[in-house]
């Protein structure tokens, strides 16, 4: 079987062979050019390439201009971009535009083979993974949130996902887990709203045994739980305003350093988050920290409420009663027609979530082997929230994605 290829991208003839040195000894053939031009020209060529590293200088342009060409000539190659050191907004532009990765100068060469590995086992990533078998509906809004899904998970940027309660959003982050490069390795989602403030540092780091009253082991937190995989902050919108500092120099820095430890530990992983609340409306009250929002919120993802998408329903209903009946070890059920139309004019201000409370409900209510429309209970005067925070933003091209996700702006600020 023929070795991965790599094409490297860059003038300065030492790194270009650091970088070609490096990857033969992981089995990676690879070509290095020294413009943007040649560069061009090389994937024009029928012969294939794994992988990318490009400088973000080089002669005749930048690395952001080869990245963008690449995502409209070939964006199945995954490409991660060399910084210089301390150019942490050109790296988050980069990402934003769809790099799969930055590694600063002067290179640390463990983290470029880790970083190489990764890359090149995207290829098996995408074709196991199929969000359409659990991230269900066929509407505008949901074929889109699978296409960025799809676009994420090639990437290790951070990535936000905001929507409504019951929307779903911790399946997102598990099929953009389960999508990537890190699919065999732990995903760790952290609940930020249920571990007291007191006991999130160590429950985050870990502790070492003796570094206060009552630790009396060694214990590692669920940031090293994570190691090699993903770690999910759920509801980071709860997280304490003491922690945000500490999850800040965790994206930054890819360091940790357990209570008690003197020295810190890097780490491997890729940060996502979650939370039904508007992120922009607490940086502007002072309740969460700018400078972290800009960070976690490189790539934004925005799932659709179950109102703005009721064609679904049907699809989801009969996905959910199936699911139930097999739970409940009873003969599947049919939907009649006036209770479908019951379901599918309802406005849902709890999701997901409450569409299959409202079947379990039914489900366990009905007679006989037919759920009709009398057995549906629905809230009644239920509303949807007063407005729509996570609604379209407008913008153009994939970052729009059918209008209900977009990319955050300058990572510096507005």
């Amino acid at each position: 079987m023929a070795n991965p290829r790599a094409l490297i991208v860059d003038d300065e003839p030492d790194l270009c062979e650091l970088l070609s040195l490096t990857l033969a000894r992981m089995d990676v053939d690879s070509r290095a050019v020294h413009d943007l031009a040649a560069a061009r020209r090389e994937l024009q060529e029928p012969r294939r390439y794994d992988l990318c590293l490009t400088d973000l200088r080089l002669p005749d342009g930048d690395g952001l201009e080869l990245l963008e060409w690449i995502q409209r000539h070939a964006p199945e190659l995954p490409v991660a971009v060399i910084t210089a050191h301390g150019h942490v907004e050109a790296a988050v532009r980069a990402l934003q535009l769809g790099a799969f990765d930055f590694v600063s100068k002067p290179l640390d060469v463990p983290v470029l083979r880790r970083l190489v590995g990764q890359a090149l086992r995207l290829t098996g990533a995408r074709q196991a993974a199929d969000p359409g078998q659990r991230l269900l509906g066929e509407s505008a809004p949901m074929q889109e949130l699978r296409a960025m899904i799809a676009r994420v998970a090639r990437s290790q940027a951070p990535v936000h996902i905001c929507g409504e309660s019951g929307t779903g959003k911790e399946l997102v982050a598990r099929l953009i887990h389960e999508s990537g490069p890190r699919k065999d390795a732990p995903f760790v989602p952290v609940n930020c709203g249920a571990i007291p403030t007191e006991l999130f540092e160590s429950e985050l780091f870990g502790h070492r045994k003796g570094s206060f009253t009552g630790a009396v082991a060694d214990k590692p937190g669920l940031v090293q739980a994570a190691e090699g995989g993903t770690l999910f902050f759920d509801e980071v919108a709860d997280l304490p305003f003491t922690m945000q500092v500490k999850l800040l120099r965790l994206i930054q820095d890819r360091t940790v350093r357990p209570i008690g430890e003197q020295r810190e530990q890097p780490v491997d992983l890729r940060i996502l988050s979650a939370t039904h609340r508007d992120l922009g409306e607490l940086v502007a009250e002072g309740r969460f920290r700018e400078d972290l929002y800009y960070r976690i919120n490189v790539i934004e993802l925005k799932v659709p409420a179950l109102r703005h998408r009721l064609e679904d329903i049907p699809l989801l209903a009969h996905a959910i009663i199936a699911r139930l009946a097999a739970r409940m070890n009873i003969t599947l059920p049919a939907l009649g027609a006036e209770a479908l139309r019951l379901l599918s004019s309802y406005r849902y201000p709890g999701n997901v979530r409450e569409l299959e409370n409202v079947l379990e409900r039914s489900l366990t209510l009905c007679d006989g082997n037919r759920i009709e429309a009398d057995d549906i209970e629905l809230r009644t005067g239920a509303a949807p929230p007063r407005r729509d925070w996570w609604r379209p933003a407008g913008g153009d091209g994939a970052a729009r994605a059918a209008g209900e996700y977009r990319a955050t702006g300058d990572p510096a600020g507005p």
